[in-house]
């Protein structure tokens, strides 16, 4: 059982829920000839123009297998390595858990996730207040670059082995002895696709991460560029990637180790601001047992506070055998109290690194 996941099944204040189940739905029918029905279109529709219709079924095909095949621009199909669009934002919470959200997986991430992440140490500083956890963003993420997954995985493993074998071998890690040696956390969601995918999948079965949210995509294929005669081409998947244990990853996604559902409105708001209060953040928080409730509305008072997992870790240790006093943790009239992250998959991911830091074996095999 990987580390990580071992602690989190091992505190029992931390709530973990069920991993998601996918309904999907069935069909008795069987599905018309595309030929016959194409035909008694194009003969007998209204109106109808070859080309609108030669753009209608390429289109309703293209989106029906959207995870398999996509339309790319110019005649190689490569994606730009754009160098701002890898990693889009880092930054530091409090507790010394540094954030970084990819945007892409591409070439230049690996460095600039390395960089960052100095960057981090350095502003956290030592002590008390040393950099304590990683979140690894890949809500949203995608790129069709697994050699840079391996790549990012890399920077996290500190021995060598299997990673990734995506057409061209098993990629493995190197070993290092100044690798970076931190519980991770993962976040992920439907819009984490292709080598965004992979990347969660690598470091859950290295023993280097737990993955929060809901299931991937299911678009981690190897795939063949095939030029069209408008210039364009078209991405075919050909092959499925494959993890180091053997295990492919298949169009049913990776799922999450905890499973935290947000809508997607609510989590696009999140996403741009994980400090936003959407007005019904409590009923979400309360659910999952993240982050603390929004104000009461009450005009000059705070907010109770509600604690969290690492809160509730924090006193009990340093109160045992004491029942624990909520009430110190509810800020006082007059004071300022600090931004509350709201957005619930985050929220419990900073909540988890907090658990595993405050844990004497919480340490990396």
């Amino acid at each position: 059982m990987n580390f990580l996941r071992r602690l989190v099944l091992g505190v029992g204040l931390v709530a973990l829920c069920a991993r998601p189940v996918t309904v999907s739905a069935q069909t008795t029918n069987a599905a018309p000839d595309f030929k016959e029905v194409y035909e008694l279109i194009r003969a007998h529709l209204a109106g109808a123009n070859p080309a609108d219709l030669d753009r209608g079924a390429i289109s309703g095909l293209l989106n029906q297998l959207h995870n398999k095949v996509s339309l790319v621009d110019g005649p190689t199909g490569v994606e730009l390595d754009l160098q701002g669009s890898a990693l889009t934002k880092s930054n530091l919470f409090e507790g010394g858990i540094a954030y970084l959200r990819v945007g892409r997986v591409v070439s230049a991430l690996p460095g600039q996730v390395g960089t960052a992440l100095k960057e981090l140490t350095a502003k956290a500083g030592n002590g008390t207040n040393r950099l304590r956890g990683v979140v690894l963003d890949l809500r949203f993420a995608g790129g069709h670059d697994y050699a840079a997954a391996a790549g990012v995985a890399d920077l996290f493993i500190g021995k060598e082995t299997g990673l990734l074998d995506f057409g061209t071998g098993m990629v493995s890690s190197k070993a290092k002895t100044e690798g970076i040696n931190l519980p991770v956390t993962v976040l992920v969601n439907q819009q984490t696709s292709a080598a965004a995918e992979a990347l969660a999948a690598v470091l859950r079965l290295a023993d280097r991460a737990v993955i929060l949210g809901t299931n991937t995509a299911g678009e981690a294929t190897m795939d063949q560029i095939y030029p069209l005669k408008t210039g364009q081409s078209l991405r075919i998947a050909t092959a499925s990637v494959r993890l180091a244990n053997g295990d492919l990853l298949t169009t049913a996604g990776v799922s999450p180790d905890i499973a935290v559902a947000v809508s997607a409105e609510d989590e696009k708001a999140y996403y741009a601001d994980p400090f936003r209060d959407l007005n019904k953040t409590a009923g979400i928080l309360a659910a999952f047992g993240g982050a603390p409730a929004p104000t009461n509305g009450v005009a000059g008072r705070p907010a109770r506070v509600r604690p969290s997992e690492a809160d509730l870790i924090r006193d009990r240790k340093n109160h045992p055998g004491r029942e624990v006093d909520y009430s110190a943790l509810t800020p006082q009239a007059g004071e300022v109290e600090k931004p509350v992250v709201r957005d619930p998959v985050l929220a419990r991911a900073l909540d988890l690194l907090k658990v595993i830091s405050m844990l004497p074996a919480a340490k990396p095999a």
